[in-house]
């Protein structure tokens, strides 16, 4: 399992307070803004905005809250949003990545520069990180709608170059440019996917004992926590007996 699924696995479990939900909310709201911002306010023409609703609906977003980002892309005076993303390591020399939203760049990277560093982390320039991952899409199917075999053959018949299936579902690679063509020939056999999105996917994972690893997910959840923060991507590998202590 990516390192990054293993973050996000482990974020879903703890976060099930308001609070965070009321800030997934609004990470998922600004990039619905933004895409619709960008395109079209109508996903049938937007392929972006189509994933962003497509997240917002795997995490339970109202409907409303779903329409109203996207009326807020037509307001006059809103909001601009510049994407930024940030490359560093972490303890342990793990490779990160983040993906940002801001309207403020300076205090963005202020902020993703302190967690790092008190963390045990420090930026890199741009490209230092992510020459180790590869930039895919991602779509993933719930288990329940094929078999695993009955995946590969649908995903290779789609275009797809990876399959990776468990009980927890269906995860789909393909090239990042090919994402929604992907999407619609799988859509015609088995419907709407869970997710469909552009992810830093690690082409290595680096494994870490319990002290690293606790010190990195220290930072990893501090910039998941951050406002500003859309994503982050980390090829690291945590051994079991800290994914069991992280998941209780």
């Amino acid at each position: 399992m990516a390192g990054h699924s293993q973050f996000k696995n482990i974020m879903h479990r703890k976060g099930a307070q308001d609070k965070k939900r009321g800030k997934i909310f609004a990470k998922l709201a600004k990039e619905i803004t933004v895409a619709a911002k960008l395109g079209l306010p109508d996903p049938a023409f937007n392929p972006r905005l189509r994933s962003a609703m497509l997240a917002a609906r795997a995490e339970n977003m109202p409907k409303d809250n779903i329409e109203r980002a996207i009326k807020k892309s037509t307001d006059q005076g809103g909001d601009n949003y510049d994407e930024v993303r940030y490359e560093g390591f972490g303890t342990g020399g793990i490779g990160v990545i983040v993906e940002t939203l801001t309207d403020n760049r300076n205090r963005t990277a202020g902020e993703v520069r302190s967690i790092f560093s008190k963390n045990g982390g420090n930026l890199g320039e741009t490209g230092s990180v992510s020459f180790m991952f590869d930039h895919l899409g991602l779509i993933e199917f719930e288990a329940s709608v094929a078999t695993a075999d009955e995946m590969l053959e649908a995903a290779i018949e789609a275009g797809a170059d990876d399959v990776q299936s468990s009980e927890e579902g269906h995860e789909l690679y393909c090239a990042a440019d090919s994402l929604h063509e992907v999407i619609k020939a799988l859509e015609e056999k088995y419907g709407e996917p869970r997710t469909a999105k552009l992810v830093w996917k690690p082409q290595n994972l680096i494994a870490l004992d319990d002290e690293k690893g606790e010190t990195l997910l220290k930072m990893l959840e501090a910039l998941d926590d951050n406002d500003d923060v859309q994503q982050v991507y980390a090829n690291f590998e945590l051994s079991d007996s800290l994914m069991e202590k992280m998941s209780a």
